[in-house]
């Protein structure tokens, strides 16, 4: 498939598709986080480059290790099983 066969987009649809304000848009392309083309004066924008930005800025949810004393699982946290340690306080206090 090249490139000509992608569906383009400009700032404005990449905007309300992502609800976001057209400007964070052009300062996501002027950062280079998200890549795109300058037809005359007109920007668009590859729909195959908007996913690609969305999949490299998928959010991970942490899980804690079953045993970490720092970061317990919800279940040990209410079922009161977790008693957190004594607090060091600041240095200088």
């Amino acid at each position: 498939m090249g490139l000509l066969d992608e569906e383009f987009l400009t700032v404005a649809d990449v905007a309300e598709i992502l609800k976001l304000n057209q400007q964070t848009v052009r300062n996501w392309i002027d950062a280079g986080y998200l890549r795109a083309f300058h037809v005359g004066r007109r920007v668009r924008i590859v729909r195959s480059d908007l996913e690609e930005l969305l999949k490299r800025s998928t959010v991970q949810p942490a899980v804690p290790a079953a045993d970490d004393p720092v970061h317990p699982s919800a279940e040990a946290f209410w079922s009161g099983d977790f008693v957190p340690g004594p607090r060091t306080p600041p240095e200088g206090a």
